[in-house]
Protein backbone atom coordinates (compact mmCIF):
# COMPACT_ATOMS: atom_id res chain seq x y z
CA UNK A 1 0.00 0.00 0.00
CA UNK A 2 2.76 1.99 1.03
CA UNK A 3 4.56 1.24 -2.07
CA UNK A 4 1.50 2.02 -4.75
CA UNK A 5 1.39 5.65 -2.18
CA UNK A 6 4.86 6.70 -3.66
CA UNK A 7 4.04 5.72 -6.99
CA UNK A 8 0.72 7.94 -7.10
CA UNK A 9 2.78 10.62 -5.93
CA UNK A 10 5.88 10.49 -8.31
CA UNK A 11 3.00 10.32 -11.15
CA UNK A 12 1.39 13.62 -9.67
CA UNK A 13 5.22 15.07 -9.77
CA UNK A 14 5.87 13.72 -13.04
CA UNK A 15 3.13 14.92 -14.98
CA UNK A 16 2.21 18.22 -13.43
CA UNK A 17 -0.24 17.38 -10.39
CA UNK A 18 2.57 19.92 -8.15
CA UNK A 19 3.59 23.53 -8.77
CA UNK A 20 6.81 22.66 -10.34
CA UNK A 21 7.20 20.48 -13.08
CA UNK A 22 9.47 20.06 -16.32
CA UNK A 23 8.80 19.76 -20.11
CA UNK A 24 10.74 16.94 -21.23
CA UNK A 25 12.96 18.45 -24.36
CA UNK A 26 11.05 17.40 -27.89
CA UNK A 27 13.20 17.46 -31.46
CA UNK A 28 11.63 20.59 -33.32
CA UNK A 29 10.25 19.36 -36.71
CA UNK A 30 11.16 21.24 -39.65
CA UNK A 31 9.08 24.21 -40.71
CA UNK A 32 8.09 25.37 -44.12
CA UNK A 33 10.40 27.80 -43.60
CA UNK A 34 13.40 25.50 -42.52
CA UNK A 35 12.83 23.14 -45.09
CA UNK A 36 13.20 27.06 -48.06
CA UNK A 37 16.04 27.43 -46.07
CA UNK A 38 17.84 24.22 -46.52
CA UNK A 39 16.58 24.08 -50.43
CA UNK A 40 18.26 27.81 -50.49
CA UNK A 41 21.76 26.60 -48.89
CA UNK A 42 22.36 23.81 -51.97
CA UNK A 43 25.11 24.15 -53.57
CA UNK A 44 28.39 22.49 -55.58
CA UNK A 45 27.13 18.68 -55.24
CA UNK A 46 24.86 19.78 -52.08
CA UNK A 47 22.63 20.89 -55.60
CA UNK A 48 21.67 17.38 -56.10
CA UNK A 49 20.48 16.79 -52.71
CA UNK A 50 16.62 16.64 -52.83
CA UNK A 51 14.80 17.85 -49.62
CA UNK A 52 11.48 16.79 -49.29
CA UNK A 53 8.23 18.86 -48.14
CA UNK A 54 7.62 16.62 -45.11
CA UNK A 55 9.48 13.92 -43.33
CA UNK A 56 8.67 10.70 -44.97
CA UNK A 57 7.58 7.72 -42.27
CA UNK A 58 10.14 6.47 -40.06
CA UNK A 59 12.26 3.99 -41.92
CA UNK A 60 12.03 0.64 -39.54
CA UNK A 61 13.73 -2.71 -39.59
CA UNK A 62 17.42 -3.83 -39.01
CA UNK A 63 20.55 -4.26 -40.10
CA UNK A 64 23.54 -6.15 -38.79
CA UNK A 65 27.46 -4.55 -37.08
CA UNK A 66 30.22 -6.44 -38.06
CA UNK A 67 29.98 -9.12 -35.53
CA UNK A 68 26.17 -9.85 -37.24
CA UNK A 69 24.90 -8.61 -34.00
CA UNK A 70 21.11 -6.55 -35.12
CA UNK A 71 20.75 -2.82 -35.12
CA UNK A 72 18.34 -0.70 -35.50
CA UNK A 73 17.73 2.98 -35.82
CA UNK A 74 16.55 3.10 -32.41
CA UNK A 75 20.46 3.36 -31.77
CA UNK A 76 20.45 6.65 -33.24
CA UNK A 77 17.50 8.50 -31.89
CA UNK A 78 17.80 12.00 -30.79
CA UNK A 79 20.52 12.05 -33.58
CA UNK A 80 20.74 13.50 -37.11
CA UNK A 81 21.65 10.41 -39.58
CA UNK A 82 23.52 10.54 -42.95
CA UNK A 83 22.77 6.85 -43.82
CA UNK A 84 24.79 5.56 -46.83
CA UNK A 85 23.66 2.69 -49.21
CA UNK A 86 27.17 1.42 -50.93
CA UNK A 87 28.43 -1.42 -52.21
CA UNK A 88 31.97 -2.59 -52.93
CA UNK A 89 31.43 -3.48 -56.79
CA UNK A 90 29.94 0.11 -56.95
CA UNK A 91 32.89 2.33 -58.40
CA UNK A 92 31.02 5.97 -57.33
CA UNK A 93 30.53 4.55 -53.67
CA UNK A 94 33.99 3.73 -53.04
CA UNK A 95 35.17 6.84 -54.69
CA UNK A 96 32.50 8.99 -51.96
CA UNK A 97 33.62 6.42 -49.28
CA UNK A 98 36.61 8.67 -47.87
CA UNK A 99 34.79 12.06 -47.99
CA UNK A 100 32.03 10.56 -45.79
CA UNK A 101 34.46 8.68 -43.18
CA UNK A 102 35.83 12.61 -43.02
CA UNK A 103 32.28 14.33 -42.57
CA UNK A 104 32.07 11.36 -40.01
CA UNK A 105 35.29 12.70 -38.39
CA UNK A 106 33.85 16.62 -38.25
CA UNK A 107 30.51 16.36 -37.01
CA UNK A 108 30.49 12.58 -35.06
CA UNK A 109 29.18 13.33 -31.75
CA UNK A 110 25.77 13.69 -29.51
CA UNK A 111 23.95 15.73 -32.33
CA UNK A 112 25.38 13.76 -35.35
CA UNK A 113 25.95 10.18 -36.51
CA UNK A 114 26.69 8.43 -40.01
CA UNK A 115 25.87 4.58 -40.95
CA UNK A 116 27.22 3.63 -43.90
CA UNK A 117 25.38 0.35 -44.82
CA UNK A 118 26.48 -2.19 -47.04
CA UNK A 119 24.41 -3.77 -49.37
CA UNK A 120 27.06 -6.35 -50.47
CA UNK A 121 26.05 -9.83 -51.03
CA UNK A 122 29.19 -11.46 -50.50
CA UNK A 123 29.39 -10.63 -47.29
CA UNK A 124 30.00 -8.15 -44.75
CA UNK A 125 33.79 -9.03 -44.66
CA UNK A 126 34.37 -7.44 -48.17
CA UNK A 127 32.96 -4.11 -46.71
CA UNK A 128 35.29 -4.55 -43.86
CA UNK A 129 38.27 -5.34 -45.87
CA UNK A 130 37.57 -2.45 -48.70
CA UNK A 131 36.96 0.29 -45.38
CA UNK A 132 40.45 -1.15 -43.94
CA UNK A 133 42.07 -0.61 -47.27
CA UNK A 134 41.00 3.17 -47.73
CA UNK A 135 42.08 3.35 -43.52
CA UNK A 136 38.55 5.14 -42.66
CA UNK A 137 39.06 6.44 -39.43
CA UNK A 138 35.67 7.23 -38.02
CA UNK A 139 33.10 4.96 -39.75
CA UNK A 140 31.56 1.49 -38.27
CA UNK A 141 31.03 -1.10 -40.96
CA UNK A 142 27.32 -2.23 -41.22
CA UNK A 143 25.82 -4.71 -43.26
CA UNK A 144 22.29 -4.89 -45.22
CA UNK A 145 22.42 -8.48 -45.71
CA UNK A 146 19.17 -9.53 -46.99
CA UNK A 147 18.85 -6.04 -48.43
CA UNK A 148 15.43 -5.18 -47.18
CA UNK A 149 16.15 -1.84 -45.32
CA UNK A 150 17.43 -0.85 -48.96
CA UNK A 151 14.04 -1.97 -50.01
CA UNK A 152 11.85 -0.30 -47.90
CA UNK A 153 14.11 2.46 -48.57
CA UNK A 154 13.26 2.92 -52.11
CA UNK A 155 16.34 2.75 -53.18
CA UNK A 156 17.19 1.21 -56.53
CA UNK A 157 20.37 1.87 -57.36
CA UNK A 158 24.00 3.26 -55.49
CA UNK A 159 24.73 5.09 -54.09
CA UNK A 160 22.35 6.11 -52.27
CA UNK A 161 22.17 8.55 -49.40
CA UNK A 162 19.06 9.56 -47.10
CA UNK A 163 19.58 12.46 -44.50
CA UNK A 164 17.22 11.12 -41.52
CA UNK A 165 16.32 13.82 -38.59
CA UNK A 166 16.38 12.88 -35.00
CA UNK A 167 13.13 10.70 -34.73
CA UNK A 168 14.67 8.73 -37.82
CA UNK A 169 12.79 10.41 -40.99
CA UNK A 170 14.03 10.74 -43.90
CA UNK A 171 14.22 14.61 -44.90
CA UNK A 172 16.67 14.64 -47.61
CA UNK A 173 17.93 12.03 -49.85
CA UNK A 174 21.07 12.15 -52.34
CA UNK A 175 20.77 9.91 -55.45
CA UNK A 176 24.47 9.45 -56.60
CA UNK A 177 28.31 9.93 -55.24
CA UNK A 178 28.74 13.47 -53.62
CA UNK A 179 31.52 15.11 -51.33
CA UNK A 180 30.27 14.99 -48.28
CA UNK A 181 33.36 16.61 -46.68
CA UNK A 182 33.16 19.51 -49.04
CA UNK A 183 31.85 22.93 -46.96
CA UNK A 184 28.51 23.34 -49.01
CA UNK A 185 27.61 19.26 -47.32
CA UNK A 186 29.02 20.67 -43.79
CA UNK A 187 27.34 23.94 -43.88
CA UNK A 188 23.74 22.57 -44.58
CA UNK A 189 23.79 19.55 -41.99
CA UNK A 190 25.16 22.03 -39.21
CA UNK A 191 21.95 23.70 -39.96
CA UNK A 192 19.86 20.75 -40.18
CA UNK A 193 21.62 20.03 -36.64
CA UNK A 194 20.77 23.49 -35.27
CA UNK A 195 16.96 23.40 -36.58
CA UNK A 196 15.95 19.99 -35.15
CA UNK A 197 18.19 20.70 -31.93
CA UNK A 198 15.75 20.77 -28.42
CA UNK A 199 14.62 23.30 -26.87
CA UNK A 200 15.47 23.66 -23.33
CA UNK A 201 13.23 22.03 -21.18
CA UNK A 202 10.92 24.94 -19.98
CA UNK A 203 10.19 25.17 -15.85
CA UNK A 204 6.85 25.89 -14.18
CA UNK A 205 6.46 27.55 -11.45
Amino acid sequence: MRRQSLSLVLAAFLYGAFPFSANTAAAEDLTAADVSALRDMRAGDMSKLIVHDAPKPRLEGTFQDLYGNPVTLDAYDGKVVLLNFWATWCPPCRAEMPSIDRLAGALGGPDFAVIPLSTDRGGVERADRFMKDIQVQHLDTMHDRDGKMARDAGVLGLPVTLVLDREGREVARMIGDANWSGPEARALLNRLIAMTRPQSPTVKT
